[in-house]
Formats: structure tokens, sequence, C-alpha cells
């Protein structure tokens, strides 16, 4: 009888995942799926068939009864996250979360994060949040939140753990490598607002400065009326700072990369598995901003649509990138809503930039390297060897609150330095 039922079952799920892959490929031509290769010794249908075997058998013989959502959505998680560090599977309540902070709103502590080789890890916290004020950097190795172990830890699980209601706290213990410590850091959580650009101002005479912190829905018209303002003000070169900058939506970083390129410039290729799916972006020309001296400024934060950006002006010979290797996320992840309501994020491609460098794992290097007075790369170690160290030093840890910094920018320094250097060569060549 178990057979049977294992074998209807079966036919069922292969019935179901047939109708919701034409689904998909209907509803993203992003997603159009590759022939499947078989063999003689094991095609999908025998590994589906595997599949439906074994929920049979937890449906059947498991200790309680078992939703059958909450089986299948565990196995999407599972096989999304068996992927990459950013593939995942989000429920209805997440996929509303992610569409939320794509406008610029939600709650929470304010970072970007990531799974690196199992451990959970900041990839920058966002500028002008609560992780910021409290001192968590990138690099991060976050290894327990509310002093519950992270090891294991899902995407979304972490993301939950972290949110809660404005004015509560949370305690993330951190390894920082560098630094060899294991920090306590006590982070009260607010509700997130953020404006893509959070400074746009002349500094040191006519040397424009933007920190632009986030790529949104909402940046190209921040940028434009930023530009707009510090132009009419007498602006003649620009410092564009995209330090702890996360990336965000493509679209936003080719609207701000073609704002100062000029026509028909390479700005970032995408390469995906099926020629049809890639593509390539060049600007339009119809701005009027590329005249001026540029200096991009990155840092181990820099990350995604935030590289595409640097990428592009760098290859381009448009500026210099100034400050420090930036994160090295060079992948495009797609949304994909699903019928019920739940959605896939899939890595559906990677991007290269303009002279063809794919910088996965590997950054973009600047054409000035100038390192923060604060910190430096340190070499990743292993899941084991991270949480091995939370266990031997835990009598070591200490309270961090990020009170009493000392407010030091030699990066932006140099850039102004550098930027001033570049006006005198401009006058005495001309």
């Amino acid at each position: 009888m178990r057979r049977l039922y294992g074998v209807v079952l079966t036919a069922a799920l292969l019935v179901m995942m047939t109708f919701m892959a034409i689904g998909c490929r209907e509803k993203s031509a992003q997603v159009k799926s590759e022939p499947v290769v078989t063999s003689a010794k094991t095609t999908l249908y025998d590994q589906m068939e595997l599949f439906a075997d074994a929920i049979s058998l937890v449906r059947a013989d498991y200790v309680d009864e078992v939703d059958s959502k909450k089986l299948i959505y565990g196995a999407m998680r599972g096989m999304l996250s068996s992927l990459d560090d950013y593939s995942q599977f989000m429920d209805p309540e997440e996929y509303e979360e992610i569409k939320t902070e794509t406008k610029g709103e939600f709650g929470g502590i304010g970072t970007e994060i990531a799974l690196k080789e199992g451990i959970l890890t900041i990839v920058t916290p966002i500028v002008g949040t609560p992780a910021e004020a409290a001192g968590v950097k990138p690099g991060d190795k976050v290894v327990k939140i509310n002093d519950k172990s992270t090891k294991n830890i899902t995407l979304n699980e972490a993301v939950k753990q972290m949110r809660g209601r404005p004015g509560s706290m949370v305690t993330l213990t951190i390894w920082r490598e560098k630094d060899q410590k294991i920090i306590n850091i006590p982070i009260r959580r607010s509700i997130i607002r953020i404006r893509s650009i959070k400074t746009a101002e002349l500094v040191d005479g006519n040397i424009g400065y933007i920190k632009l912190v986030e790529f949104q829905d909402s940046t190209k018209r921040e940028l434009d009326d930023a530009l707009k303002k510090l132009e009419s003000q007498g602006m003649d070169s620009l410092i564009l700072d995209l330090r702890y900058n996360p990336g965000g939506v493509l679209d936003g970083a080719v609207d701000v990369a073609e704002r100062f390129l000029p026509k028909d410039s390479d700005i970032v290729s995408i390469k995906a598995r099926s020629m049809k799916q890639s593509m390539a972006f060049k600007s339009s020309g119809k701005f009027t901003h590329p005249s001026y001296p540029l200096i991009i400024l990155v840092n181990e934060g820099s990350a995604s649509a935030a590289e595409i950006v640097a990428g592009a002006v760098q290859d381009n010979k448009r500026g210099m990138v100034l400050g420090a290797k930036t994160y090295g996320k060079a992948s495009v992840q797609t949304v994909i809503p699903l019928k019920d309501g739940s959605a896939l994020r899939l890595t559906t491609a990677a991007y290269l930039t303009p002279s063809g460098k794919l910088i996965k794992e590997q950054g973009i290097m600047p054409d000035v390297v100038v390192a923060s007075r604060d910190g430096k790369n340190g070499t990743f170690e292993s899941p084991e060897e991270v949480f091995e160290k939370v266990v031997e030093k835990k009598d070591a840890r200490r309270d961090f609150s990020g009170k009493n910094k000392v407010e030091i920018d030699n990066q932006l320094d140099a850039a102004i330095n550098l930027i001033k250097a570049i006006k005198i060569y401009d006058r005495e060549k001309a």
C-alpha cells in the first residue's frame, strides 16, 4: 500500500513540478531552462521518485503528523541553499519583506548579510543605521544572536532573529578575525528608512561629495537632484562615496554609471547560462556630467551594484577608484514569484566589468589603495575554526557600544588631495 502511495505521489509531484516549471518560464524570461542531459544510470525522474519516497515515508512514519506545505517549503529551502551563498527560497511573509526593503524602509538593525562557507557574515552595515552606530564591521562573523548559536542557520532565520519591535535590543556575538577577538555588540532595533543619497555637499572648495549608501528604485532621481544642486553651487569635480554600499537593484547601478560615461560606453555585461539570457548594458550618452574629474571611493563593504559602478568607471578610464579592495559579489539574483505568494531568489547570471573581468570572490582592486586607519582585511577561516574560537575564548568577550569613536577619514582625505592634483595637472596641460 505504501509503495502504491509513493507511486501516486510521485506522479502527482511530477505533474505539479512540470506545471510550476512552465509557469516560471512564462513569468520570467530570465529563468528559461536548458535541456536536461539524461544518462542510463540517473535521470531527473529517478531522483524525483527518490524524493517522493522520502516524503511518503515522512508522512507515514514520522512520530507526529506533518503539514504537507511545511515539507515542501523545507525541501525548497534546502534545494536553493545548496546552490550558492545568495540563492534562497522565501515564504510569502519573507517575500513581502523583500518587496518592502527595495522601497527603502524596513524594521531591524540595518545590515547586509550572507552565508560565507556556512558562517553568517556581515557584508556591510548600512550607513546611518543602528548596526553602523554600534560598530558592526564588514567581514564580522556572527556566531550568536541573543546568545543563540548561528551554526547551521539559514539567511531567513537570521533575518527573523535580528528583526523585532523598534526599541527592543538584540545582541550580536561576533568573531572579528583581524583583531582576533570575540565581541558582544548590543544594538537597539529601529525602523530603518534608507535614502539612496545620505550626503551631497561641497568639500574643500568646489569638490562635490556624494555618499550613496544603497541602490534602490529611487536612486536615479535622488542622484539627479544631488548633482543638480551641487552643479548649481559651482561643483567642478566629484567624489562618489560607495563605501559600505551593499548594492541593490541592477538597473540602479546602470543608471548611476551612465550619468558619468560618454555615449556607447560599456557599463556591465551579464553572463547567463543561456546566450539568449545574456546581455550587455551601454551608456545612452544623454547626460551632461561626464566632463569633470571623478573619484569613486570603495572599501571591503562595497558589493554587487556598487562594484558594477566602480568597475565601469575604472575600465572606461573615466575616473579613478580609491580605497580598499571591494567585497567581490559578482552575481545577479532574480526574484521569481510563485503562485502561492512565495518566491525564489535565484542566482541567474554572473556579471563582468567592461574589460571582461569576473570579480567573484576577487573584488575590484582600486587604482589607488588606501587602507582605512582602523582596519585591514584578514584571511577567511573555516566554520569549525570560527566556532571553536568562540568556545575557547568565551571569557575574552567584551561589550562594544561604538562610543568614543574618533572620526578620522583618511580615505576621503586622500581622495580630496588626489582631486586637487588632477585639477592642477589639467590646468598645466591646458
